[in-house]
C-alpha cells in the first residue's frame, strides 16, 4: 500500500452515492430513513468545516508525528502484513480510548459533541464531524504508535480505512447483520447504541471496527428491541446553525469557569465528567443511568455486563 494512499479522498464519491441511495430507499418507503433538510446541510456544512480546521492543525500532527518516529524503539517495515495486522489492531484501540475519553472528559466532549446533536441518525450524521478536535490534542494519542516505530503514513492510511468504515454504521437502514458479526465488528445496531440520548445507552459501545473492545472494558450494551433509541444529546440543540453546533460546549465551559469560585471547580468543569457541577445539581450520564436503573431494575439487570465482561474489564 502506498504511503500516498488517501482512503477518505477515495471513498468520498462513494459517501455522496450512498446518502443519495438512503434517501431514494427512504422515500421509497424501502427502508427505514429519517432526514430533514436543514439537519442534513449542517451535518455536511460540518464536515466540510472538519476538512479545513484538520489542515490548519496538519503541519503539528504531521511534525509531531515525525518527531516521534525519528526516535522510535522499533524498526516496523510498511511491506510486512503482520505490520498491517498489528498498526490494525494497536490504531482501533487508540481509537476505542480516545473516543471513550471525548464521551466522559468534558473538554474533550466539547471537541466530540457536534457529533451527536443531530436529532437523526443516517448516513449524512457520520459527516458531522468535529471543528475543534485537533486545536484539543485528540490527535496526540496516535504519537506512541509512530514511537513504536509505525510510520506516520501507515498510521494515517489505517486512521483513514477506519473512518471509511465507521461510514456505514450511521444508518436505520440496516439492521441486525449476522450474529458472528456482530460479535466481533462495530455494526450500525451497536453504533445506534452509541448514538442514543436513552439513560440506558449512555456512554457505551466506543468501538471504531472491533467491538471487542467494549466488551472486554465493560462499555458494551446490545441494543433492545424493546426500547428505542432516540438521538441527539441529553439537552438536544434548538438551532440549525453549524457554528453554534461546533462551539456552543466550548462557550458554555467558558461561562462555567466565568463563574468558578475554586481551582477545584475549574478543574471540574474543564475536565469532570460533561454535567459536572460542584453541587451536584446537574446531571452527569453515570447520574443519570443510576435513575433510570433504579427506576427499571429488571431492565437494568438485563443491560448490565455478564461476569466475564466484568472480569474482563477489571483485568
Amino acid at each position: 500500500m502506498k504511503a500516498g494512499f488517501d482512503p477518505v479522498a477515495l471513498a468520498t464519491p462513494f459517501f455522496i452515492l450512498a446518502i443519495i441511495l438512503e434517501v431514494m430507499l427512504g422515500r421509497l418507503g424501502k427502508a427505514k430513513v429519517v432526514y430533514e433538510p436543514r439537519d442534513t446541510l449542517v451535518s455536511l456544512t460540518m464536515g466540510l468545516g472538519s476538512t479545513v480546521a484538520g489542515l490548519a492543525t496538519a503541519g503539528a500532527v504531521f511534525g509531531a508525528s515525525l518527531w516521534a518516529y525519528q526516535h522510535r524503539l522499533f524498526e516496523v517495515p510498511m511491506t510486512a502484513a503482520w505490520a498491517w495486522v498489528a498498526v490494525f489492531l494497536l490504531e482501533d484501540l487508540t481509537y476505542y480510548w480516545f473516543h471513550r475519553l471525548s464521551h466522559e472528559r468534558r473538554f474533550w466532549w466539547a471537541a466530540h459533541v457536534n457529533h451527536h446533536s443531530s436529532q437523526h441518525y443516517n448516513l449524512s450524521t457520520a459527516l458531522r464531524q468535529t471543528w475543534t478536535g485537533g486545536a484539543a490534542g485528540t490527535w496526540l494519542l496516535w504519537l506512541p504508535l509512530s514511537f513504536l516505530g509505525f510510520p506516520p503514513a501507515m498510521v494515517a492510511i489505517q486512521k483513514g480505512i477506519s473512518l471509511v468504515y465507521q461510514f456505514w454504521i450511521h444508518t436505520e437502514a440496516i439492521g441486525r447483520t449476522p450474529a458472528w458479526f456482530e460479535a466481533v465488528f462495530n455494526t450500525p445496531s451497536h453504533h445506534r447504541v452509541h448514538h442514543a440520548r436513552n439513560p440506558r445507552y449512555l456512554d457505551s459501545n466506543y468501538a471504531g471496527i472491533l467491538i471487542v473492545w467494549d466488551k472486554l472494558f465493560g462499555t458494551f450494551i446490545p441494543e433492545d428491541g424493546a426500547e428505542p433509541c432516540r438521538y441527539g444529546i441529553v439537552k438536544n440543540l434548538a438551532t440549525f446553525n453549524p457554528i453554534r453546533v461546533a462551539l456552543h460546549e466550548w462557550a458554555a465551559i467558558g461561562r462555567d469557569l466565568i463563574g468558578s469560585r475554586s481551582p477545584r471547580e475549574v478543574i471540574g468543569y474543564l475536565f469532570g465528567p460533561p454535567g459536572w457541577s460542584p453541587d451536584g445539581s446537574r446531571q452527569t450520564s453515570a447520574m443519570l443511568k443510576a435513575e433510570w436503573a433504579a427506576a427499571n431494575p429488571e431492565a437494568a439487570a438485563g443491560s448490565a455486563p455478564t461476569p466475564d465482561e466484568r472480569s474482563a474489564s477489571r483485568a
